[in-house]
């Protein structure tokens, strides 16, 4: 098992949300951290079936010598337990861990979240340090990151079913979605937006969908944690900028699985989307885990200068390209050089595919591999240097 990088929630005896897409280790975490918890899976019929009819039932099910945590799994398949749950937590003072792939029921129902009385974090996909040894930057490009994938003899159709049975079929029988045809269609034109701009209309044409239940669709993604959306990082901009978003699924390897390939693809179309997916979701992964409290945004302009990924935080503002050639030329550098004109303070990046750190133009330009291992330093020590050698990570 690998150990994971989230530690926090249990530090303090304060109930608490671990929302997180399914497969990303949740449960298998909360397993390991807590195995005398009272675990209350509510994907299980038995649970579901009972609680869903008569959410005061959960109070049967504590024995009281419990004084452990209690965990449920999946609380947004029963949104009305969360009264239960706040009400056990004023009055016998119960400490709960609450995990769940989706908050759109808990926000469409207008449930109860507790009123703070809970705090909220998340589980990504496993992260190159987590990984230590095991990480491999290439399979990471392939396959993602998810945690089955690791013993899988087959990632790659692990992957594929992971799509089948989760994206399409859990969302169907969520009733989340009233038709999976049109919400497949959509799955696979959106693909091809990964890591790029936005265009609604043109994926409502690729999927034969109108373009509000594109739209729809999209948030939806969003809602279920699987796919995010970047916005313009456009903070005292001195020049025009670009209004959308990017699109990208959360897992390099989803984003695979679910991308249509053909004769007439060069792998550059799918690694370099490949390759961006597995560099955000460390950064959102680190920057949750370490509390580091950057806010992901991208820069492009009109001209179409460009820069992957910019963090904005009270530790600093950090511009990251991204390029999988092991070579850099002066041009690579334009956009974060551009950007550096116009945010003097800001630390800028450029990971490659290299294997030697180099320094051009105040651009601190890191090999790939040693950059994601040692991305918690980045964040917390932004325009520090990286260990030079393997040994010293």
């Amino acid at each position: 098992m690998f150990q994971r990088a989230l530690k926090k929630p249990l530090k303090v005896r304060k109930s608490f949300f671990l929302f997180g897409p399914r497969g990303t280790g949740k449960t298998t975490w909360l397993h390991d951290q807590v195995p005398d918890a009272l675990f209350i899976n509510l994907l299980q019929s038995e649970f579901y079936n009972r609680l869903s009819a008569r959410p005061a039932q959960l109070r049967s099910l504590i024995p009281p010598s419990h004084l452990g945590w209690i965990v449920i799994d999946e609380v947004q398949r029963v949104p009305e337990l969360l009264n239960e749950v706040h009400d056990l937590i004023e009055s016998q003072r119960r400490v709960f861990a609450l995990t769940g792939s989706s908050a759109r029921k808990l926000r469409r129902e207008g449930v109860n979240l507790l009123a703070g009385r809970a705090l909220t974090y998340h589980m990504h996909a496993l992260t190159a340090s987590e990984q230590g040894n095991a990480f491999r930057l290439e399979n990471s490009v392939s396959f993602g990151n998810l945690p089955a994938r690791f013993s899988e003899p087959d990632p790659a159709k692990y992957l594929k079913d992971y799509v089948q049975t989760y994206l399409r079929q859990e969302v169907l029988q969520e009733g989340l979605i009233r038709n999976i045809a049109p919400f497949s269609r959509f799955l696979e034109a959106a693909s091809f937006s990964q890591g790029s701009i936005v265009n609604a209309s043109e994926v409502a044409r690729e999927a034969h969908i109108e373009r509000s239940v594109v739209e729809n669709y999209f948030s939806l993604l969003e809602d279920l944690l699987i796919a995010v959306r970047l916005p313009v990082f456009s903070k005292k901009a001195k020049r025009k900028l670009i209004t959308h978003s990017k699109f990208y699924y959360f897992d390099a390897g989803v984003f695979r699985a679910i991308r249509p390939s053909g004769p007439l693809d060069s792998n550059a179309d799918i690694d370099g989307p490949a390759l961006a997916t597995l560099v955000l979701q460390e950064l959102r992964a680190v920057n949750d885990y370490g509390e580091h409290g950057y806010e992901l945004y991208f820069w492009r302009t009109r001209h179409g200068l460009e820069v992957d990924f910019v963090l904005y935080g009270s530790k600093g503002l950090l511009a990251i390209e991204v390029k999988r050639s092991a070579n850099v030329h002066s041009t690579d550098l334009r956009g974060l050089k551009e950007f550096k004109q116009d945010y003097p303070a800001a630390h800028c990046y450029f990971l490659y595919g290299g294997t030697e750190p180099l320094y051009m133009d105040k651009i601190i330009v890191l090999p790939l591999d040693r950059a994601l291992r040692n991305l918690d330093r980045l964040l917390a020590q932004p325009g520090t240097d990286l260990p030079r050698r393997p040994e010293d990570t």
